[in-house]
């Protein structure tokens, strides 16, 4: 009996043993199944996960990439990881990377490893510049996008999706019809090799929301969203955002007495200049942008714009002002008649160099 006991106890010890070992070597082959495919490797690999992707798909995802080292210990790893906060975005891997490193900062959309790839188009610029902006990557030219943009049948797709758009930026006198409506900000890329209608329905997208809370405001101020976007522009390159609601003020009050605006920048905008020192024969251009010869605003915008100017011409400082200019210090000064104004910049020296509003 005792001897039977023993030999008992031994098979037990043994299975004890090979059960450990069989755990131990199922272990170290998990491990290395859901380890690094190129351990040190940094190179980084762009991974895009787009809204509603499950797991499984982003295992398939991953793995097109060449970032899965064993598919059956990914799946092993996904069933026990408990991945339920799945982020969509384009994320920044590497072949360095472990699975679980991987899994774990899509569960978490860990910004550390979102695409930071990026478009900035700040206020102010104007849709060549725009365009400029993100040629490089597109890799494509300027004038490639400025084709686009200027296609007609292109722009009246875009006006069929978006409701800020009408037939007024198909307008014969203006420059190119999306001017002013791309909405100015840092846009992070979302695709890998996105297109120009992506990037472009990006913009959009944003001036839709921008728009969208202020559609009340924006009705009630009797402007067009086409005229509103105009005259936001137009104060966005005339003046920084500390005097905006001051200077819309005032070419609010020309507008009601029937005064040409007398902006620069909209004759600037003529040449697809910037803050350029005007000739006579420039000044005296027979183009509807020119609001130093024709009163009203101009066909369309002239740049682009963010919800503060916007905000700066719907909560536009009232005042009897119809005249500023900004000294040499940047300093901007208001005025109610054209004798103080002209005597204001001759007080300056800045008579040749101001930028009057007759």
């Amino acid at each position: 009996m005792a001897k039977s006991k023993k030999k008992k106890s031994g098979k037990i010890l043994w299975i004890i043993v090979l059960v450990l070992a069989v755990l131990v070597a199922g272990g170290g082959y998990y491990t290395i199944g859901t380890g690094a495919v190129e351990p040190g490797n940094d190179e980084t690999i762009l991974v895009e996960i787009p809204n509603g992707t499950g797991a499984y798909g982003i295992l398939d995802i991953l793995d097109g990439a060449g970032l899965v080292k064993n598919r059956l210990c990914a799946k092993i790893n996904i069933k026990l990881g408990g991945y339920n906060n799945l982020q969509a975005n384009t994320y920044e891997f590497n072949k360095g990377m472990t699975f679980r490193e991987m899994m774990k900062a899509i569960n978490e959309g860990d910004f550390d490893y979102i695409s930071k790839k990026s478009i900035v188009i700040n206020d102010g610029l104007r849709l060549e510049q725009v365009a400029e902006a993100m040629a490089g990557e597109l890799n494509l030219s300027k004038q490639e996008i400025m084709d686009k943009w200027s296609d007609k049948s292109y722009v009246k797709e875009l006006i069929n999706d978006y409701w800020f758009l009408t037939d007024d930026v198909l307008n014969k006198d203006i420059m190119y019809p999306l001017e002013g409506y791309l909405y100015a900000d840092t846009y992070f890329l979302t695709t890998q090799d996105p297109s120009i209608d992506d990037l472009t329905r990006m913009c959009l997208d944003r001036m839709d929301t921008e728009l969208t809370a202020r559609k009340d405001q924006i009705k009630a101020s009797g402007f067009s969203i086409h005229e509103f976007l105009t005259l936001t522009s137009i104060v966005t390159k005339e003046s920084s955002a500390d005097d905006q609601a001051k200077v819309a003020g005032v070419f609010m009050n020309r507008l009601d007495q029937g005064i040409s605006l007398g902006s620069d920048v909209t004759v600037c905008y003529i040449y697809q200049e910037d803050r350029v020192e005007l000739k006579v024969s420039q000044l005296e251009n027979d183009s509807p942008y020119n609001t130093r010869k024709f009163a009203g605003l101009p066909p369309g915008p002239i740049s682009a714009v963010i919800g503060d100017a916007m905000d700066a011409v719907l909560n536009y400082e009232k005042s009897d002002n119809l005249f500023f200019f900004a000294d040499g210090d940047g300093v901007v000064h208001y005025y109610k008649t054209e004798a103080d104004f002209e005597q204001g910049i001759e007080d300056e020296g800045l008579l040749e160099d101001s930028e009057d509003m007759d």
